[in-house]
C-alpha cells in the first residue's frame, strides 16, 4: 500500500509509490498527457496522467478535473528538474486517481482579477500561491516572536479586549454597550501590561487590537495583531538594544526558513540580509533637521510640500520613508515631542516638551514597525499629565495606583504583526498580511 505523505516531504520518497491528498491547483491538457498541479497545504507538485498508463475511466476523469476539485492520487515519485511546484524537482506519475468532490466553476481563475473582487472572495483567495506564501511567513513571524520572548525570560500575560477607557487616543476607539455602560475594544494591552510587569518583571501580551481611525492608507487596518513587551528597570537605551536583537531574530528566521516563499513573492532579500544589530539611532531633533535639509534641496514643489515639517510636528508616511531611506537598516528615532505622544511617556530631564519615546522605522518605505517609550513612574507627575490632557482620573484610578505601590522605572513597546509581515514580504498593501482584513470599508467576508 502506498504511503500517504505531505508534498513538503516528497524528496524523501524518490522512486517510491505514495498517496497525496489535496486539491487541483491547475491543469494543463496535452492530449495524451494531463499535467495536474496539486496542492495539499504544505506544497505543490506536478502529477502526470499518461493515457497509456491508466484505464480509460481514470484518464477521462483526469481530463475532466476542474480547478479546486479535491482528489486522492497514488503514484510513483520521480525526480525531474523541470517539474513545477514547491519544493519542486519532483513529479508523481499517476497510477490511481480518486475524486472526492468535483468543484464547480471556480471564481478565481489563473488570470488577473481586480483587488476588490479578490477581497470579496478572500475566503477562496487564501488558497492562491501568493497568499499561501504570505500567510506561511506570517505564521513563522508569530512563532518567532513568541519563541524569542519566551526564551529571553518574558512571560505571556493576556490582557482584556474589552476595556473601560482608552489606552491612548479616545477618538480612535470602537465603543460598545456593556450592559448599559460604555466600553471599548482595546487599542492596546499596555496599561494592563504595566500592572503585570510589576508582578513578573518582564512580560508581554499578544492579541488583536482595534483602532477606529478612519484611514484608507496602505498601512492601516481597523483590526490587527500586536505584541507588547513591558520590562521593569529598562530605560530607553535598554529598550532599543532589546528591540534590535528581537527584530533581527524575526527577519533572520524568516530568511532561513522561507527562501521558497520569498521566491514566490519575488522578494529581493538583499536588504533583509543586512538586518543585524546594531541599528542606527537618531533623535527627533536630528530627524527634523535632516528632513528640512532634504526638502530645501528638492526642486519639485509637490515633493517639497510632502516633506515640509516644523519642530513639534508628528511624522507622516513621506517623512518616515525619507528618514528610513537614509540608512541601510531600520533606524530608531527617539525623543519625540511630548505633545505628539501618549500621556504616559517619561519626559526628558530638563526638556519637559520632549519625552523618552522611540519609533523604529523600517526601510523600503514601510515606516513605523514599533513604537515605545520609557513610562512615567512618578505618581505626582502622572497625575499632572492626566489632568493636563483632561482625562477623567477616576477611570484610570487603577493605573495611577501602580505608581503608589513600589513604582520603578520601566519601558515597553508595541510591534504590529501586519506591518512587519508587509515589510518582510515586500508587499505594497497591508490587506494581504492578515487572513481576513478589516478596513474602513470592508467587513466581509
Amino acid at each position: 500500500m502506498a504511503t500517504p505523505i505531505q508534498i513538503s516531504d516528497i524528496a524523501q520518497y524518490d522512486g517510491q509509490d505514495v498517496t497525496l491528498r489535496g486539491w487541483l491547483y491547475n491543469r494543463t491538457d496535452k492530449g495524451r498527457l494531463q499535467f495536474l498541479l496539486v496542492r495539499d497545504g504544505t506544497g505543490l507538485v506536478q502529477c502526470v496522467a499518461f493515457k497509456k498508463e491508466l484505464d480509460a475511466e481514470s484518464f477521462a476523469l483526469a481530463q475532466s478535473l476542474t480547478q479546486e476539485s479535491s482528489v486522492i492520487i497514488t503514484g510513483s515519485v520521480r525526480g525531474d528538474d523541470r517539474a513545477p511546484g514547491y519544493p519542486g524537482k519532483f513529479e508523481v506519475g499517476i497510477k490511481k486517481l480518486e475524486v472526492i468532490q468535483m468543484a464547480g466553476e471556480y471564481p478565481i481563475q489563473p488570470k488577473d482579477h481586480g483587488v476588490e473582487f479578490l477581497m470579496d472572495n478572500r475566503h477562496l483567495w487564501v488558497r492562491s500561491l501568493r497568499q499561501w506564501a504570505i500567510l506561511r511567513i506570517r505564521a513563522t513571524i508569530i512563532n518567532t516572536i513568541r519563541n524569542w520572548l519566551d526564551d529571553h525570560g518574558y512571560l505571556l500575560i493576556d490582557t482584556p479586549i474589552l476595556t473601560p477607557a482608552a489606552g491612548e487616543n479616545t477618538t480612535t476607539l470602537f465603543e460598545i454597550d456593556y450592559y448599559g455602560e460604555p466600553a471599548f475594544l482595546a487599542q492596546t494591552g499596555q496599561l494592563y501590561n504595566e500592572a503585570n510587569m510589576a508582578s513578573f518583571g518582564k512580560v508581554y501580551c499578544f492579541g488583536p487590537t482595534f483602532r477606529a481611525e478612519k484611514s484608507k492608507t496602505r498601512r492601516h487596518l481597523m483590526e490587527f495583531w500586536m505584541v507588547e513587551p513591558e520590562m521593569a528597570f529598562f530605560n530607553l537605551e535598554d529598550l532599543m538594544a532589546m528591540e534590535e536583537q528581537f527584530i533581527s531574530a524575526i527577519v533572520q528566521t524568516v530568511l532561513q526558513k522561507h527562501a521558497m516563499e520569498l521566491e514566490i513573492l519575488e522578494r529581493d532579500t538583499t536588504r533583509l540580509a543586512q538586518i543585524t544589530p546594531p541599528f542606527p539611532r537618531i533623535s527627533y531633533d536630528d530627524a527634523v533637521e535632516r528632513l528640512q535639509k532634504l526638502a530645501a534641496e528638492i526642486d519639485d514643489p509637490e515633493r517639497k510640500a510632502e516633506l515640509a515639517i516644523e519642530w513639534g510636528g508628528d511624522f507622516g508616511s513621506p517623512h518616515e520613508t525619507a528618514i528610513a531611506e537614509m540608512f541601510e537598516k531600520p533606524v530608531f528615532v527617539y525623543n519625540y515631542p511630548t505633545a505628539a505622544k501618549a500621556f504616559y511617556m517619561q519626559p526628558v530631564e530638563g526638556r519637559p516638551d520632549v519625552c523618552r519615546s522611540v519609533d523604529l522605522l523600517a526601510p523600503e518605505g514601510y515606516g513605523e514597525i514599533t513604537g515605545g517609550s520609557e513610562r512615567i513612574y512618578d505618581a505626582d507627575l502622572l497625575e499632572e499629565r492626566v489632568a493636563e490632557i483632561g482625562i477623567d482620573p477616576n477611570v484610570y484610578r487603577w493605573y495611577l495606583d501602580l505608581r503608589k505601590f513600589g513604582s520603578v522605572p520601566h519601558s515597553g513597546f508595541g510591534l504590529g504583526v501586519e506591518r512587519t509581515v508587509a515589510w518582510i514580504c515586500g508587499l505594497p498593501h497591508i490587506r494581504e498580511t492578515i487572513p481576513y482584513a478589516r478596513m474602513l470599508n470592508r467587513l466581509y467576508p
